[in-house]
């Protein structure tokens, strides 16, 4: 995975899945975490940022999905783990089958990261900026319908 220290700083490459069905999208968090998040991972040496969706959306939830295009490319700085992280982000709209259980927008779903569990929910859109949801630009862009490639830099 593409994550080093450098300076004081933990630098990622990240590749995340934005899945929406209707009203409603994809947010996963960590069980012992408080906050949400867009599924996805970090990139791999030598492989494409959507080449990485599709794997981390298949190991994390067990599901193919497909790539429809790139929303934002996002850097973004933030503390975790006790240190300052600087991430550059390719967030891109998925698909996923019409006949996965991950589809039921009513239920939560169960998937793993190494060791870690992790809970996926479907969330209305109208709903996000009540959430502690990361990063928090997300709270607005994903209510958003508009068309072309953003860019945000967030701090914090």
């Amino acid at each position: 995975m593409i994550s080093f220290d450098i300076a004081q700083y933990r630098f990622d490459l990240r590749a995340v899945a934005v899945a929406v069905r209707g009203d409603y999208v994809l947010l996963h968090r960590v069980e012992t975490d408080s906050f949400w998040s867009l599924p996805g991972g970090r990139v791999e040496p030598g492989e494409e940022a959507a080449h990485a969706v599709v794997r981390e959306v298949q190991e994390e939830l067990g599901v193919a999905t497909t790539v429809d295009g790139l929303l934002f490319a996002v850097e973004n700085f933030f503390e975790g783990e006790g240190k300052p992280h600087h991430e550059i982000g390719f967030y891109f709209a998925v698909s996923l089958p019409d006949d996965s259980p991950v589809v039921d927008v009513t239920r939560e779903h169960i998937g793993v990261e190494s060791t870690q569990r992790l809970i996926f929910r479907w969330f209305p859109r109208h709903d996000l900026p009540k959430l502690d949801l990361h990063p928090a630009f997300l709270r607005k862009a994903l209510q958003e319908n508009d068309a072309g490639i953003k860019h945000f830099v967030q701090h914090g």
